[in-house]
């Protein structure tokens, strides 16, 4: 039995979820340090001071340290090295500040955008002994970012800092809790239903998603769409345009508080359209086709490896017209659409069944 500390900057959605499906599956006992999920770029250049205070005050040595991407890993170990110093590391990136697209409303893009998060993430995963991403594409958007990253510096570029990252890099998938959809499963199949279940944010590019209703709309086809996902303050204008033009299609607008009626709805909707410019793994679609939502998903990001090559040609589009193509003929064509079950596929997420990677890979870096 080891013990892992597991420090979590920004414990809150995906990342909380993530770290507490840990403690709960791992046959390892996992200490969680943290801070609230609020102010992410107050928590990478200053987290690591208030969570290297509470790691020295642990009251037991542990066996790994494993911090997440929004840790400053640098600061982190210089201020603990006293008890760190002999023990193994490892990062876990559940997204990076060098392939995220930057919002236009970003008050530090109007100055341009500053270097620096990326930066914490390249010298963090540097000073790592082990460094592990949630996908393929993220491990390989990680190193060409990191390239073109240091490329814009005056000199001394250490360009060999990506290879060196490469050799200690992993990919090992996010672990979900997708059990606990099962007992929501429901058959009341009405009008074709859409599905949009993602962040309400410009990084989930929502206008080509909204265009191919209002076509549809436009051309009198029948469907009904629920809007689920969280919403921020500055939320896409689209949203408040589509909450008008599809007043008469829209049967659920907002984010679910409740689990409970989140999965209600994931398991009733018939098509998850996904138009993201962003997604380093991809868990509100691997919920979705979990609980038999016929995808139809964009050629980039992750969502090529989430599917067998054998389900490509059905389920992947190459740009908006074929995704208008395909989503007419899903909802024309309902009774066939609503065949689609790809469940046992994506069992393999489920942190039952995918714990036992984690913890014999824990088990290796302390050997």
């Amino acid at each position: 039995l080891m013990r892992i500390a597991l420090i979590e900057p920004y414990f809150s959605g995906s990342h909380k979820l993530w770290a507490s499906g840990l403690k709960k599956y791992s046959n390892h006992k996992i200490e969680i340090i943290s801070l609230p999920g609020k102010y992410w770029k107050w928590r990478m250049r200053g987290g690591a001071i208030t969570l290297a205070n509470d790691f020295m005050e642990l009251d037991y040595s542990p066996d790994l340290v494993l911090a997440t991407d929004m840790l400053d890993l640098t600061t982190f170990l210089s201020l603990t090295r006293s008890n760190s110093y002999k023990l193994p590391i490892a990062i876990y990136f559940h997204e990076n500040q060098l392939s995220y697209p930057w919002s236009i409303n970003d008050r530090d893009l109007q100055k341009k955008p500053d270097r620096h998060y990326g930066f914490i993430n390249v010298s963090s995963a540097l000073v790592a002994d082990h460094v592990l991403f949630n996908s393929n594409y993220h491990y390989e958007s990680f190193q060409n970012e990191g390239l073109k990253f240091l490329k814009n510096f005056p000199d001394r570029n250490e360009l060999d800092v990506m290879q060196k990252i490469k050799k200690k890099s992993k990919v090992l998938y996010l672990g979900m809790d997708l059990s606990k959809f099962d007992k929501y499963k429901t058959s009341a199949k009405r009008e074709p239903l859409i599905l949009w279940n993602h962040r309400w944010e410009y990084d989930k590019n929502p206008e080509p998603f909204f265009q191919s209703l209002f076509r549809l709309k436009d051309e009198g086809i029948n469907f009904k769409v629920a809007l689920l996902g969280e919403s921020f303050n500055s939320k896409p204008n689209i949203f408040l345009e589509a909450k008008k033009i599809l007043k008469n299609q829209i049967v659920h607008y907002g984010y679910c508080d409740d689990f409970s009626a989140y999965a209600k709805w994931v398991w009733m909707a018939d098509i998850l359209p996904v138009t993201s410019n962003q997604d380093f793994f991809g868990g509100s679609v691997v919920e979705s086709i979990y609980c038999s939502t016929y995808p139809l998903l964009p050629n980039r990001l992750t969502y090529p490896e989430l599917l067998p090559r054998t389900l490509h040609s059905k389920h992947i589009y190459s740009n908006n017209e074929d995704l208008y193509i395909k989503l007419k003929k899903c909802i024309l064509d309902i009774e066939e659409t609503r065949k689609f079950s790809q469940k046992k596929l994506f069992t393999s997420f489920d942190w039952k069944n995918i714990i036992t990677n984690y913890d014999n890979l824990f088990e290796s870096f302390i050997r």
